[in-house]
């Protein structure tokens, strides 16, 4: 059997604090270019790599504070995470050579994937495949979960969404517009504010990183009241929130990502604010709901092909450059939903 060349990126040890680009390894090993004989295992070709906040939580210890749902990333093994394949060779029925996947694989130029019932097969190929990284994948579905489902929007009703021009918010936003919400986002630039309002269609936005009282800041843009916030950042954002929410208000909570790269978590001190005004607050993880990603797909193909959603893609060229790109979502330098691109085919 032929052998492939395959770039890798190794998880060099546990993280305390923000990640740098040095907790990551870029090391060179060789994979076959055939499944094993007999085997029901695919090999694939990598082409789209997705950076997400939640693997921060990956790479924490798991005997001090690791995430037991998300669980671990191991030292000196191979890192990890969602991205879109092309199927190189098949011992599956399901699946053929040239086959569009995505699907979780190793952050490395090529993947044998042993157990394929969690790895979909892209339909609609008509789109940028690093789509199916964003706004037609995981990130767009937990948009999607987060907003229809849990805020259960009603035309004419006031939302804020915290770092809105990221992945999940921009699309947040977007479906709020659609929904005849008004919508409100916070995040930390001014190219950024400037994006939300003049691309994604948000009504108001402000910078916090200028803003010294977010309850204030939040009662000056949202004059209404808040009647659903869906919260991406934590600690003094989510006090400042409840303190604006109307009675009755719904909180989805997709993540909390200041809080990720801290030894301590921040408190909440507003949460009689909860019962005072009968707030319905609830996390939520985009795998319990895995039976409406259908439901979801047809939504999104519809918005994209009428041009009523639209999607800004922050893209690193390289797998020599996901550490810099993974690294780049904690300090906020990313525009958009943030991409490795491997190859484009």
């Amino acid at each position: 059997m032929a052998m492939i060349r395959n770039k890798q990126v190794l998880f060099k040890d546990y993280v305390k604090g923000s990640p740098k680009e040095e907790d990551m390894i870029l090391t060179e090993s060789v994979i076959g270019s055939k499944v094993p004989e007999g085997s029901t295992a695919i090999l694939v070709k990598n082409l789209y790599l997705s950076c997400d906040p939640y693997m921060r939580l990956m790479m924490s210890d798991p005997t001090e504070g690791g995430h037991p749902l998300f669980g671990s990333f191991t030292p000196g093994k191979i890192f990890f995470g969602f991205g879109i394949s092309k199927v190189v060779d098949s011992g599956s029925p399901d699946f053929k050579a040239g086959d569009l996947i995505m699907g979780d694989v190793g952050w490395e130029e090529y993947t044998l994937i042993e157990y394929t019932d969690k790895v979909r097969k892209i339909e609609h190929a008509d789109f940028p495949l690093f789509y199916y990284i964003g706004a037609l994948g995981l990130t767009g579905f937990t948009s999607y979960i987060g907003f229809y489902e849990l805020c259960a929007p009603k035309k004419g009703e006031t939302i804020f969404v915290s770092s809105a021009s990221g992945a999940v918010g921009q699309i947040v936003g977007q479906f709020a517009k659609l929904m005849g919400c008004y919508v409100v986002g916070s995040a930390g630039s001014q190219e950024k504010i400037n994006l939300l309002k003049n691309k994604f269609g948000y009504d108001e936005a402000f910078n916090y990183k200028e803003e010294d009282d977010f309850v204030s800041a939040l009662k000056r843009h949202c004059p209404k009241g808040i009647d659903m916030y869906f919260e991406n950042v934590g600690g003094r954002m989510l006090d400042a929130v409840l303190m604006n929410m109307n009675p009755h208000g719904r909180i989805a909570v997709c993540g909390m990502i200041s809080q990720y790269n801290l030894t301590e978590s921040e408190g909440v001190h507003n949460m009689y604010c909860v019962v005072q005004k009968r707030i319905k607050m609830q996390g939520f993880l985009m795998r319990d709901y895995l039976h409406l990603f259908p439901k979801f797909t047809e939504l999104v193909v519809q918005y994209l092909r009428e041009g009523k959603l639209v999607c800004v893609d922050d893209i690193v060229k390289g797998i020599d450059k996901a550490p810099f790109a993974l690294v780049r979502i904690f300090s906020g330098h990313n525009i958009g939903k943030q991409v490795v691109e491997i190859a484009q085919d």
